[in-house]
């Protein structure tokens, strides 16, 4: 396992760092506003950054998944929100796309994910379904060559923005005969579906979080991303990839929120020296340098195990459990640093620490990410 960059992967770093750097102001704004910026996600897309890992001939960059997981760390530290956009396609629409898709799916959808002619959203939790997907009530009723779709969806991110759903239900075939588990594809203006209520969410603002409602919603037979039944195996593979961008993302907040306390410290002066000097400030520093570093170990080396075809389903919630957390221990620590001013909205660590607690939440739990790393260590894969 080697964590050296390739000249290349630096290239890939140095150009998202400038993006990161070049958006902050504008991604702050939308942040403060509530907004979900077209402005910014457009760039995004004309960087190539929301098909990072699509081969060339479906609009893509063809770039290895690493690759992938720098650019999320970097944008990150500038905009989680911008950050969750990034994510959202690269793991959540243009994998499953990738490798279950029909070659007339890739042309559409695939290709315009990539290159953010169309936005997408992943639709797989409901009101009486998070953590156990399984038991989801979204039901498609087979009808001659269509299905018809009714139920509603929770905590959809950029919903309310998206031209596309990738929408995980439970099919009937006649006679209430449920079969497992499907995923379709559904466009945002197939009548009969409309966005629900708009979260008012304590971070991640500009990344918009809303209700989605299916209400005899029909979809042609061709609509069916991957095999009838398959939608579990579908969504799963596909959390497992996201986990890991997740776990780059919280290292980017973290390492946000690291360096403006470092700053911080270096500055302000209390009882007459630098409050950086302070043996009790400098051991809150050692603690968030060596857990961010365990966690940046711990999110490439589940990467470069995905990229090398091994088993990576547990290092994935190993990588997302410990970044996840440390990213918020470390903003914590940095609004301790601050003082009474890491409280106020004027410095930007307090909703580096908003951001981050959310990424504990979605795309599984902290709670799910341990049973799921537990039961593995005790079968002893």
């Amino acid at each position: 396992m080697d964590f050296s960059w390739t000249e290349e992967q630096e290239m890939i770093r140095n150009m998202a760092r400038q993006f990161a750097d070049e958006i902050r102001e504008e991604a702050a704004e939308a942040e403060e506003k509530g907004e979900f910026s077209r402005p910014i996600t457009k760039r995004l897309a004309e960087n190539g950054f929301l098909g990072m890992c699509v081969p060339e001939e479906y609009g893509g960059q063809g770039l290895d998944f690493t690759s992938y997981l720098i650019a999320t760390e970097e944008i990150s530290r500038a905009s989680a929100g911008q950050g969750m956009t990034l994510g959202l396609h690269n793991s959540l629409l243009n994998y499953p796309l990738l490798v279950f898709g029909t070659e007339e799916q890739k042309r559409k959808y695939l290709r315009g994910s990539a290159t953010g002619e169309l936005l997408g959203c992943y639709a797989l939790s409901e009101p009486d379904a998070g953590s156990d997907a399984t038991h989801i009530k979204t039901a498609a009723v087979k009808k001659k060559d269509r299905y018809v779709i009714n139920g509603t969806k929770i905590f959809i991110t950029n919903g309310s923005v998206a031209d596309f759903v990738i929408l995980f239900s439970k099919i009937d075939r006649g006679g209430g005969a449920i079969r497992g588990m499907s995923a379709f594809l559904v466009d945002a203006t197939a009548p009969g579906f409309s966005v629900g209520t708009v979260e008012n969410k304590m971070g991640l603002k500009s990344s918009p979080t809303c209700e989605l409602i299916f209400r005899d919603v029909e979809v042609p037979e061709s609509a069916l991303l991957g095999a009838p039944g398959k939608g579990l195996r579908i969504a799963i593979e596909t959390l497992h990839g996201g986990r890991i961008a997740v776990a780059a993302s919280a290292v980017g907040m973290a390492e946000e929120a690291f360096e403006a306390a470092r700053d911080y410290a270096r500055a302000r002066e209390q009882f007459g020296q630098r409050i950086a000097d302070f043996q009790g400030i400098q051991w809150l520093f050692a603690d968030m340098r060596t857990e961010i570093d365990a966690a940046r170990l711990l999110t490439y080396e589940a990467g470069w195990r995905k990229e090398k075809d091994l088993p990576y389903a547990r290092q994935a919630c190993q990588a997302k459990l410990f970044a996840t957390e440390t990213a918020t221990r470390t903003a914590s620590r940095a609004i301790q640093i601050h003082g009474g001013y890491g409280y106020m909205r004027e410095y930007r660590i307090e909703q580096i620490y908003r951001d981050a607690k959310a990424a504990e939440i979605f795309e599984g739990t902290s709670e799910i990410q341990r049973s799921t790393i537990g039961r593995d260590v005790v079968r002893g894969d």
